[in-house]
């Protein structure tokens, strides 16, 4: 063979490490593991080839970029997971039920469903059958084969098992060269040999062989789910599965689903009698009085925090014409999302005239940004004015669809800790800065030290030029460093994942059982401002655009009560708590003394009760502290001789004894809320 003949025979491998290596053009993904060592060749369960993952049996024709998967790592564990849902559960329900059709089964965050058709509605009973027949198929140790298929053959193999969901899915899906894919053909995948063997539709990569799935999965819930997600159509059956790489990580997970089942703040509201939602409102919140209490906390929390950043509040109005929202752009790309009066409006384009010959339409608004636009437009605004804070507790309206609303976290009717920030070029970097130091303040005094802060960077469809776009991607960038937040908090760069018309900085925070949740954004507009002829006279004596940066904290104060109650499983602090502090009488014969302590906690502004039910204190003191009451005070005839109260703190054991003054001076220092200054 000449050196030209063996150079062609020959293909280059760069690995993750950038360190290069030559193979037999051929050689498979198994094989490039074995040469790396025994132990990655044992956990390897498929490849990633120029980005794209592989099936590790596959041949490498080419030079490539290539990384080998294992269980420690994030994608192959999501190919362990797509191998156990379409391979072990589509197979252990077809044994189990011949006559089940199998439609779709993708992985999801921490685990996996599958769709399926069943004659008899399966209960959550069977699911642990189920389970023991997937971990007898997985001892097999069966291996897993890709297979190409000319689309006509499979279709017809698929309608004579009775798999109709699969046929129409080939039926439907583009043919095209790509990849993992072949035109005119589709990815099947064979577990077994001969006629009983198992065969699905997929897409792939799969775990080669069943001997390689050492991940500790369970089957978990069963819902249904129309096909295709359309309600017209037939509704199935979907299991649904939890897997993880370690019996031990799988275990932390399901432990921390059951804390998250008790802190489900829908059933904490019932029983804190905080708030509830019913057909007759769906999407909006009714709250009751100790729910809303918590919501005024905050709201006055948020007013000492806006009026000590020099924000100047405003209130605008529900609704507005139309016309308006078609300026914004608002009407052309958020159109369906929106509540119109009347309810039925002509169909019109981003750029289509809003025509109408029987009335004037009219919008519930969704955001308050084009309303501040209008504020800021009143008068003639100088660069000596700049910047200017803008802030409003403004109640917006979006119609969500009604599978989305869940709770307080996702609701149609919400008020937004909204603010806008006009400003110039050059004072845009200094007012990123102060907001973050200001995000930072809030989140701590409620409890969240631990959250990420990330940058939204420019999408594919986006308003604007590149040049605006990198002066503003820079900007937050800048802020978030100069204030020195991006080393204590994570800071990542997203890209892709900015709104259409500004790159933004968005807040993660980690509550007490570590999940996340995306609150605070900052954005960086300078299109709203050019659609609405927002300007300012220069110091050149010419009109400028200003930047409009949109800003806000809690996101809405629904959401964030709904985040609050789950992040301190009901127990809020003692400057948030509904009821601060209640007072109890041991018998009746002490409710004199027991009024005195009750109404001197009133009137240092505590906000207490006084239970003097003909019940035993053992009772008393267990249903106030369901109640998750901060303080509970026993008030008996020694304490009345005494003048005195035993204080029992929510979570602690036992009490302690006060002189009055002292116990109240103690709930007042206690009670105090943040100044967050």
């Amino acid at each position: 063979m000449s050196n030209a003949q063996a150079a062609l025979a020959e293909i280059t491998v760069t690995l993750p490490d950038g360190s290069t290596r030559a193979y037999p053009r051929g050689t498979t993904g198994e094989q490039v593991a074995a040469s790396i060592g025994a132990g990655l060749a044992k956990a390897a369960v498929a490849m990633k080839i120029d980005g794209v993952q592989r099936d590790l049996y596959l041949p490498i024709e080419r030079d490539v970029n290539l990384s080998i998967l294992t269980a420690r790592d994030a994608e192959g564990l999501d190919v362990i997971r797509h191998t156990i849902t379409a391979q072990l559960l589509a197979s252990a329900v077809k044994q189990l039920y011949p006559s089940a059709k199998l439609a779709i089964g993708p992985t999801i965050e921490n685990g996996f469903y599958y769709d399926i058709e069943l004659e008899n509605p399966l209960t959550p009973d069977e699911l642990p059958k189920i389970e023991a027949k997937m971990r007898e198929i997985l001892a097999q140790g069966k291996t897993v084969t890709r297979e190409m298929w000319k689309r006509d053959e499979a279709i017809a193999v698929f309608e004579k098992r009775g798999e109709s969901y699969k046929a129409e899915i080939i039926r439907t899906a583009p043919d095209a060269d790509g990849v993992n894919t072949t035109k005119g053909h589709v990815s099947l995948y064979r577990q077994g040999e001969g006629d009983a063997a198992f065969i699905d539709l997929c897409f792939g990569p799969h775990v080669p062989n069943f001997a390689k799935i050492t991940a500790a999965f369970t089957l978990t819930k069963l819902s249904g789910a129309y096909w295709r997600g359309d309600a017209k159509n037939k509704q199935l059956t979907r299991i649904y599965g939890l897997a993880f790489a370690t019996e031990k990580e799988l275990k932390a997970h399901l432990l921390m689903v059951e804390e998250a089942e008790k802190r489900d703040h829908r059933k904490l509201g019932r029983e804190l009698d905080l708030f509830h939602l019913q057909q007759e409102a769906h999407g909006s919140v009714f709250w009751h009085p100790n729910g809303y209490l918590i919501w005024r906390e905050l709201e006055a929390y948020m007013r000492r925090a806006i009026d000590d950043g020099g924000y100047r509040e405003v209130k605008t109005p529900q609704v507005m014409d139309a016309k308006q929202w078609e300026q914004s752009g608002h009407w052309g790309k958020y159109r369906e999302n929106m509540f119109v009066i009347p309810d039925e409006v002509p169909n019109t384009e981003d750029s289509g005239p809003i025509v109408s010959s029987k009335a004037e339409w009219m919008a519930l608004k969704p955001m308050n940004c084009p309303a501040h636009v209008l504020i800021f437009k009143q008068g003639i605004k100088s660069y000596r004015d700049l910047p200017l804070r803008i802030y409003e507790n403004g109640c917006c309206h979006r119609n969500e669809p009604h599978g989305a609303l869940h709770g307080l976290m996702r609701v149609r009717q919400f008020t937004q800790d909204d603010a806008h920030i006009f400003c110039r070029e050059d004072q845009i970097v200094e007012e990123t800065k102060k907001f973050c130091e200001l995000a930072d303040r809030v989140y701590k005094d409620l409890g969240f030290t631990n959250y990420t802060i990330k940058l939204a960077l420019r999408p594919e469809k986006r308003f604007g030029s590149d040049e605006m776009w990198d002066k503003a991607e820079a900007e937050l960038r800048t802020a978030v460093l100069e204030a020195g937040l991006d080393k204590a908090h994570g800071f990542e760069e997203l890209p892709g994942e900015g709104a259409f018309y500004a790159p933004k900085l968005e807040w993660h925070l980690t509550d007490a059982i570590g999940r996340t949740w995306q609150v605070g954004t900052i954005q960086s507009d300078r299109v709203l401002p050019e659609r609405l002829d927002a300007s300012y006279v220069g110091e050149d004596g010419e009109k400028h655009r200003p930047v409009m940066l949109h800003r806000a904290i809690f996101g809405s104060y629904e959401r964030f009560i709904g985040i609050l109650i789950e992040h301190y499983a009901g127990k809020l602090p003692q400057w948030l708590a509904p009821v601060q502090a209640v007072v109890c009488s041991i018998t009746n014969e002490f409710d004199g003394y027991a009024t005195e302590v009750y109404e001197a906690l009133k009137a240092a502004g505590i906000r207490a009760q006084f239970d003097n039910r003909a019940e035993k204190i053992n009772f008393k003191v267990r249903d106030h502290s369901l109640q998750k009451v901060p303080y509970i005070i026993a008030v008996g005839g020694r304490d009345a001789e005494s003048r005195s109260v035993a204080l029992r703190t929510l979570g602690s054991e036992g009490q302690q004894t006060l002189a009055l003054d002292a116990a109240v001076q103690t709930l007042v220092k206690d009670c105090q809320p943040p100044r967050a200054a």
